[in-house]
């Protein structure tokens, strides 16, 4: 059934590649705080060594995840095969963002496609990798991605997407102000 591993090791990274779809799980410290679970699509994902991931955020209707990194640092990704065997596999790590502007945003964004309405990266540290067995998982099949996001980015513009980080992207739910909001009482957003 489950087994722990210390690192990503190349079975398991060759599993992460053929999903299409993975979950991005967080928390605020505070017990009232809401637990955030977001799942992502496109190809998004990079591993970059058995301990270091990144993906890169686009942008949506709340920015959580960013919020609960910049408080605490804890991050879970998750994995489901809806094909072939069954598995699910989890990364237990240390998060922070990176933003566009910034060095080394400059250094790891190459190794992304470009997207429009990418907001930011999560960079990831990880301390443990959990497989287990995911019999329950039900088939499903891929079919495609959906160019929805993409084509409202697009729309929006620039100075559109802007806008709306200011509306939507710079404090969690709880209150938590994200990177971006931090970013923008420095004056970047200003007018």
């Amino acid at each position: 059934m489950g087994k722990l591993f210390s690192e990503i090791l190349p079975q398991h990274k060759d599993f992460i590649k053929r999903q299409q779809l993975f979950f991005v799980g967080s928390a605020p410290l505070n017990e009232d705080g809401h637990v955030n679970l977001s799942p992502k699509g496109y190809d998004v994902l990079r591993i970059f060594s058995p301990t270091e991931i990144a993906y890169l955020d686009l942008t949506g209707s709340g920015n959580e995840t960013s919020a609960h990194l910049e408080e605490n640092g804890r991050i879970t990704f998750m994995f489901v095969a809806f094909e072939g065997a069954p598995m699910i596999l989890r990364l237990y790590g240390k998060g922070r963002v990176i933003l566009p502007g910034t060095s080394e945003w400059d250094e790891l964004i190459p190794h992304f496609k470009p997207i429009p309405g990418a907001r930011q990266m999560i960079y990831a540290t990880i301390h443990a990798v959990k497989t287990s067995c995911g019999y329950s998982v039900p088939f499903f099949s891929y079919v495609g991605e959906r160019d929805t996001l993409k084509l409202w980015a697009m729309q929006k513009g620039e100075k559109g997407i802007e806008e709306y980080h200011q509306e939507k992207n710079f404090v969690s739910m709880d209150g938590l102000i994200t990177p971006l909001g931090k970013k923008a009482q420095h004056g970047i957003y200003e007018d």
